[in-house]
């Protein structure tokens, strides 16, 4: 499988220049609206959370986006140059105690949307995988 790889500095505006690229290929390949918003919304949270979480808004630092897209899937990886975390260690964000915490809410919509989200063992590497049903 050849991944195509796009390489933005941790900053959001730069980070969404990302987005139509992956896009357009997702209905270059005949990929529903609704898969397209699915894979929109998981990428945005995944590089949000690269920037602000994995490289701290540390302008000096990148996030790196490596993407192929067939008719039959897309797989999507978003790194940051950041320590990593464990997914474990995020709260649950439907647990009534964090119901009012914003922490969590994007991985709880990246495992919502996509059909597999998967982590490097370093964690920070984010792999979304999205069937073209």
């Amino acid at each position: 499988m050849k991944f195509s790889t796009l390489v933005t500095k941790s900053d959001l505006a730069a980070a969404r220049k990302v987005e139509p690229l992956v896009m357009a290929e997702l209905e270059r390949h005949g990929y529903s609206e609704e898969a397209v918003f699915a894979v929109r919304l998981a990428l945005e949270e995944a590089l949000a959370n690269a920037i602000n979480h994995g490289n701290a808004r540390d302008a000096s630092k990148a996030v790196r986006v490596d993407y192929h897209i067939d008719p039959r899937r897309a797989v999507i990886r978003v790194s940051d140059e950041g320590p990593g975390f464990s997914r474990g260690s995020v709260p649950d964000p439907t647990a009534p105690e964090n119901i009012e915490k914003p922490c969590g809410r994007g991985i709880m919509l990246m495992e919502a949307y996509m059909n597999e989200v998967r982590w490097n063992r370093d964690g920070n590497c984010v792999e979304l995988i999205k069937k073209n049903e």
